[in-house]
C-alpha cells in the first residue's frame, strides 16, 4: 500500500538538488536548458600572475622628441609639442610630426632653424670666499668664480645672479637655462638672507626705517625682515630680502652713512651653508631643484 512517504521522500530528495557521491561530498546540479553546470568540489582558483614591471626606455631605445628639446634647454616640454606639430622641427633633415617619436643615438635634430643636443642639467651651490667675482669672461681666469666650481662640470655653469670680490656667501650654478631666466627675472620669488656687518652700531630709528622701505637710486627697495644678530654686537645685522641684486644690500646701509665692511649670504631660497665650508662646492639634491623651480 502507498502511504504516499516514498513519494514523499523522492520530491524532498529533488528538491534538495544533490546526493552525496561515493567520496561523501554532495554533487549539485542545474538544469538550464543551454547546457548543465556541475560542481562536484568547490573551483581551485589560481592566483593570477603577476605583471611584469615594465623595462625602462634605455639610450638603444631612444629618446621621446620633446624630452630631447627640452633637455636641450630651449624650452619646456609643453612648448617643444607646439613646435614639433607646427613643423618646425627635423630629424636628419627630415620634417616631424610625430609627437611620441623617439630620437635613436646618432639622430641629427634641428630645432627652429638651430641644431640642438640635450645635456644633463648640473645644479652646484657654491660658499664663495672673498677675492672672486663673476667676471664676464669666456676664459675662467683665477679671479673669476667660476675657477671654484670648473671641476662639476664638463659643459659651462653660469651664475645666478652677480657679486663683487667682497661679498661673500652662497652662490648658485647651473646650465639649465630655465632656472636662469627664471631666477635672474625680477619677479622672481627666492628670499636671501644675509649678514651684515658695519663699521658701527645701527641706530634703532635707522633699523625701523630700512624695514619701512628706502629709496635706492629713486625706487623703494623694501625688505622682508631686519634684525640685529643674536648675542653679537649691534654692528651685526641680518636683513632678508627677495631682490637678486646683492649691491642694494650694500646701499640701503650706506644711505643711511653707514660703511659696510662685510657681506655674507647665508640663505639662498631653501638653501643653506649647512655643512659647505667657505670656498667648498656641492650638487644640489632633486629636492631642492624642484623646490627652486616651485618657489
Amino acid at each position: 500500500m502507498n502511504n504516499g512517504k516514498s513519494n514523499s521522500r523522492n520530491n524532498k530528495s529533488s528538491r534538495s538538488g544533490g546526493s552525496k557521491n561515493s567520496t561523501g561530498r554532495k554533487t549539485y546540479s542545474k538544469e538550464g536548458g543551454a547546457g548543465e553546470r556541475k560542481f562536484s568540489k568547490p573551483l581551485d582558483r589560481k592566483p593570477k600572475p603577476k605583471a611584469k614591471p615594465q623595462k625602462e626606455a634605455s639610450e638603444a631605445d631612444g629618446m621621446r622628441l620633446n624630452k630631447y628639446i627640452s633637455n636641450s634647454g630651449v624650452c619646456s616640454r609643453r612648448e617643444a609639442d607646439i613646435y614639433i606639430v607646427s613643423g618646425n622641427v627635423k630629424i636628419n633633415g627630415e620634417v616631424v610630426v610625430e609627437l611620441g617619436h623617439r630620437v635613436m643615438p646618432g639622430d641629427v635634430v634641428n630645432f627652429d632653424g638651430t641644431l640642438i643636443t640635450p645635456e644633463k642639467k648640473i645644479y652646484v651651490l657654491l660658499n664663495k670666499p672673498k677675492g672672486f667675482a663673476t667676471l664676464n669672461e669666456s676664459i675662467i681666469s683665477a679671479e673669476n668664480v667660476l675657477s671654484l666650481v670648473k671641476s662639476a662640470s664638463k659643459t659651462p655653469l653660469a651664475p645666478v645672479g652677480r657679486m663683487d670680490k667682497t661679498t661673500m656667501g652662497l652662490m648658485l650654478f647651473t646650465n639649465d637655462s630655465n632656472l636662469l631666466q627664471k631666477l635672474n627675472s625680477p619677479e622672481q620669488r627666492s628670499s636671501k638672507l644675509y649678514q651684515v656687518s658695519i663699521d658701527k652700531n645701527l641706530k634703532y630709528e635707522d633699523l625701523e626705517k630700512i624695514k619701512k622701505g628706502l629709496y635706492i637710486d629713486e625706487k623703494r627697495v623694501f625688505v622682508e625682515e631686519i634684525a640685529y644678530v643674536e648675542d653679537q654686537p649691534k654692528t651685526e645685522i641680518g636683513i632678508k630680502l627677495k631682490a637678486s641684486n646683492v649691491k642694494l644690500v650694500r646701499a640701503l646701509f650706506e644711505s643711511l652713512d653707514y660703511n659696510v665692511i662685510k657681506v655674507d649670504r647665508v640663505m639662498y631660497g631653501p638653501l643653506t651653508k649647512w655643512n659647505l665650508p667657505r670656498g667648498k662646492w656641492r650638487f644640489l639634491t632633486e629636492e631642492e631643484v624642484s623646490r627652486l623651480k616651485n618657489g
